[in-house]
């Protein structure tokens, strides 16, 4: 079958592979264009630019799509029997979408209509979601509202990670596109009962509440690893949370109860177990406090919290990257955000 692939980080790359493996004849590749990241701020391609360089194929990388119309008759000109869609980051205007014979097919990272938007991974997790999964749908005006073709379904663990997730949801991703194209299913229109939207995630929205539930904060870490990262304050300067569960506690919300990093939350308390201080390694609870004691009474949190220091990941905000909320599924411009779910 006659493609264009279009896609950013690394959540696509396992797609683009699974479709040059099967022998489609993939014609051009868009992707967002290389652009300064990490510390040196060195120009570096995204991870899909990367992946279609290895694979010899055709990259075309614009900076917008909407306002080109050169860019959107060149798309035409391809004469293409679908696009495939995977976290590309840009918009795609109207005559793009109907430019394929079989339309432009989106890999989304949820089980639609639940999670439409920007970060479904992340949402599914925070949420206490049983399950979420990846849904094959031919894309429209809206956002994540077409119809769908296929999906599959996985579970949620106290212990899913949205990284774990990340992975996982990509691979069946990359499977289930290559069953829409040669199956081509049934177009079934998405009913509107049980849309729920997933917001673009900031740095800011991994700063710990400390008066939330510790059942929540600890979702919270688990959702939001490695995007956008969770953190608080300890000593004025910024400690991110890697990994914490909760624990019987009562007391201040903020406030240590003992000396071994058990935090007392709005309900409960949360037991740090794993952190990273700005420009450190991260550690576990014991390493990090044979350097750093903390002793019960301690305040995390409080004063005039800094915004933390690590280093973005290149060509989008971790697992997905980000721009377009009908194409990425950890990206959507601010006009969309909305408060992260509770």
């Amino acid at each position: 079958m006659r493609l264009a692939f279009m896609g950013s980080p690394d959540f696509a790359v396992p797609a683009l592979r699974a479709l040059h493996g099967a022998g489609h004849e993939i014609v051009a590749v868009y992707c967002q264009p290389p652009r300064p990241a990490g510390r040196g701020h060195a120009v570096q391609r995204c991870p899909v630019h990367v992946a279609a360089d290895a694979l010899g194929l055709p990259v075309r990388a614009p900076a917008r799509l909407r306002r080109d119309t050169a860019a959107q008759a060149a798309f035409a000109a391809l004469d293409l029997d679908a696009a495939v869609v995977a976290a590309y980051g840009l918009i795609l205007p109207q005559a793009m979408l109907d430019a394929p014979r079989r339309g432009c097919l989106n890999i989304h990272a949820s089980l639609l209509p639940r999670w439409r938007g920007a970060a479904p991974i992340q949402a599914a997790v925070l949420a206490g979601d049983a399950e979420t999964g990846v849904t094959i749908m031919r894309m429209d005006a809206g956002l994540d509202t077409g119809p769908t073709l296929l999906r599959e379904a996985v579970p949620i663990t106290a212990e899913t990670t949205a990284a774990a997730l990340h992975g996982r949801l990509a691979e069946i991703g990359a499977r289930l596109i290559l069953s829409a194209l040669a199956e081509a299913p049934p177009q079934v229109p998405q009913p509107e009962t049980g849309a729920t939207y997933a917001p673009r995630l900031s740095r800011e929205d991994g700063r710990i509440d400390w008066t939330r539930p510790a059942e929540f904060i600890a979702r919270q870490v688990r959702a939001f690893d490695p995007w956008p990262g969770t953190f608080t304050t300890l000593g004025g300067a910024a400690l991110k949370v890697l990994a914490a569960r909760p624990e019987p506690g009562e007391g201040a919300p903020g406030t240590t109860l003992d000396d071994a990093l058990l935090v007392a939350c709005g309900e409960g308390g949360l037991r740090l177990s794993r952190v990273q201080r700005a420009g450190r390694p991260a550690m576990d609870a014991a390493a990090f406090l044979r350097g750093h004691a903390v002793p019960a009474g301690t305040v995390l949190g409080g004063g005039g919290c800094p915004r933390p220091v690590f280093s973005p990941s290149p060509c989008g905000r971790g697992p997905g990257g980000g721009g377009d909320p009908r194409t990425d599924p950890l990206g959507a411009p601010a006009r969309v955000r909305r408060r992260p779910v509770r």
